[in-house]
Formats: C-alpha cells, sequence, structure tokens
C-alpha cells in the first residue's frame, strides 16, 4: 500500500510538472510570436513615422545628427509649403473623383470578364487568358509611346478621357491582376448554383447578374480598393495625357516637386526634405483614412479571393 502512494503521489507530482512545462512553452511561443510581430510591425512602420517625424522638423533641425525621432521645436511649414506646391485643395478632388470614376469601372467590367473566364466556356479561353497574364508582366513603360499616339489621334489630350475610358474596356492601372482576382474568386463557387439557375430558366447574364455577382461582395471590395489605390498613386498615366497643370492630379503634382528637388543643389535637397515628407504625408493621407475606414472588411474579405491560395 505505501508503494503504491507514493507511486500515485510520484504520478500526480509529474503530472503536475507536465502541466507548468506545458504552460511555460505556450507563455513562450506567444512572447515569440509577439516580438516577430512587433519587429515586422517596426519594419513596416519605420517609413511612415520618419516620413511624419522629418516632415515636423524645422531646417536647423534636419542637418543635427542628434535629434533622430521627436523634433524639438515642431513646425508645420513644410505643409504650408506642401499645400502651395502641391496645389492641394484643387488636385486632391481631381484625384479622389477620377479614381473613384476609374475603380468603379474597373470593379464592375473586370466582374463580367473575370467571370467568363472562370464559368464560361469558349474557343480559345486557355489563350486570351494566356495574353491576359502577359499583360500583367509588361512594363507600362514599353507601351508609353503608342498610348500617346493613340491619345493624340483620338483628341483625348489634356482631358481625363485616357485615364478613364479603359477602366471601362477592362484595361485600367494593373486591370491584368483585378482580372485574375476575379476568376480566381468565381472559379470557387458552386456550379450547382448556376445549374439550378439554368433549370429555371435564367441566361448567362441573369446568373452573373443576380446569383454570381451579390456573392462576388469581398472580391469586389478588394478590386475596388486595389483599384483605386493604384489610380491614385499612378503619375504615368496622367503625365502621358494631362499638359494642362489645372488638370494635374496629386501624383504628378508630386513628380513636379520631385524633379525640381532633384534638379537643385544637394544643398536646397536637403534642406528641402521636411517639404517632400510633408508633401508625401499629405498625398498617402486620405489613403490611409481609406484603409482604416475599410481595414475590418478588406481582411475579412481577402482571405476569399484567391489572393492567398
Amino acid at each position: 500500500m505505501t508503494g503504491q502512494v507514493k507511486r500515485r503521489q510520484w504520478g500526480l507530482a509529474y503530472a503536475d510538472l507536465q502541466g507548468v512545462s506545458l504552460k511555460v512553452r505556450r507563455h513562450l511561443v506567444t512572447i515569440l510570436r509577439w516580438l516577430v510581430l512587433l519587429e515586422l510591425a517596426y519594419v513596416f512602420l519605420f517609413p511612415v513615422l520618419f516620413m511624419l517625424s522629418t516632415s515636423f522638423k524645422p531646417l536647423i533641425e534636419l542637418s543635427n545628427p542628434t535629434v533622430r525621432w521627436i523634433p524639438r521645436n515642431p513646425t508645420a511649414d513644410g505643409y504650408v509649403l506642401a499645400l502651395e506646391h502641391l496645389n492641394y485643395f484643387r488636385s486632391l478632388p481631381v484625384s479622389v473623383v477620377t479614381s473613384a470614376i476609374a475603380a468603379i469601372g474597373q470593379t464592375l467590367v473586370g466582374a463580367l470578364v473575370g467571370y467568363g473566364f472562370a464559368r464560361l466556356p469558349f474557343p480559345g479561353r486557355r489563350l486570351l487568358f494566356g495574353v491576359l497574364l502577359f499583360t500583367i508582366i509588361v512594363p507600362p513603360q514599353m507601351v508609353m509611346i503608342p498610348q500617346f499616339m493613340l491619345y493624340s489621334k483620338l483628341n483625348w489630350m489634356n482631358t481625363y478621357l485616357p485615364l478613364l475610358v479603359p477602366t471601362y474596356l477592362g484595361y485600367g492601372v494593373r486591370g491584368g491582376i483585378l482580372l485574375v482576382v476575379y476568376r480566381q474568386f468565381f472559379k470557387g463557387l458552386p456550379f450547382e448554383l448556376e445549374d439550378s439557375a439554368a433549370v429555371d430558366g435564367a441566361g448567362p447574364l441573369r446568373i452573373f447578374w443576380q446569383i454570381m455577382l451579390p456573392l462576388a461582395k469581398p472580391a469586389i471590395l478588394v478590386v475596388f480598393l486595389f483599384s483605386f489605390v493604384w489610380t491614385w498613386n499612378d503619375s504615368l498615366g496622367p503625365i502621358i495625357a494631362l499638359r494642362n497643370q489645372d488638370l494635374y492630379t496629386l501624383p504628378q503634382w508630386m513628380f513636379n516637386m520631385t524633379r525640381l528637388l532633384t534638379s537643385s543643389s544637394f544643398t536646397y535637397f536637403y534642406l528641402g526634405e521636411n517639404l517632400f515628407m510633408a508633401a508625401v504625408t499629405l498625398t498617402i493621407a486620405p489613403l490611409l483614412l481609406l484603409f482604416l475606414v475599410t481595414q475590418r472588411y478588406f481582411t475579412r474579405s481577402i482571405d476569399r479571393t484567391g489572393l492567398v491560395e
């Protein structure tokens, strides 16, 4: 009996040690996970923090190596100059409207094209999809001259038509990637949905509009946000089409200001760093606000679009 009691006590003590060891290992894994996440967050947030810190530094502190992150005498002079150099209150509505219209076009037309590639059998579908994939890897600079010649012949120069019309024809800023997103999403939906609708007499367009498109809300959100951000950041398209400064978008004004700073002396460029960082902050601020508003829905939707497969 005494031996059995001792063995039972040893067994209980061993079980307690195993429980403590398991808890310690769980805590260590949690700590390591947080350390990795903090390091990754620092890598991604470092440019943003540096941008904000530099934008509020006065000129005398830009060349002071003892001032690293927090300015001793913060100033908003860089933002005042940036608002003037960017023609901000005129170019901001232009960028918002053009990006929104282009994103709507790519979202609607991309859904229709992606649905066709994913669900409708037609001759040459694989070949056309291969051509679509090829357009993704072609640098936009290679087609810049043909685009300029085409827009000139159509008398579209100095208008927003070159920025908007291609999006409603399935060709926008990185439009091929967005079409692939739609194709991957529609390809993962069950075919029984179409079969049951076809039995009830629904045609392809009705099936797409009433059944498939409502199910594609995650893909629609992802495509719209990607299209909006990529169109907003695009400076090549406006540079090709727009010559009148009254029509400039924010990235185009940023390009002009960057060219001005880099063409000046090194001292002027270095002292103008707070102006440049303030201009970058003002340019990306609407995008950050958009992401903060839609972040919950965006992260919930992106794993349902085929991007993480």
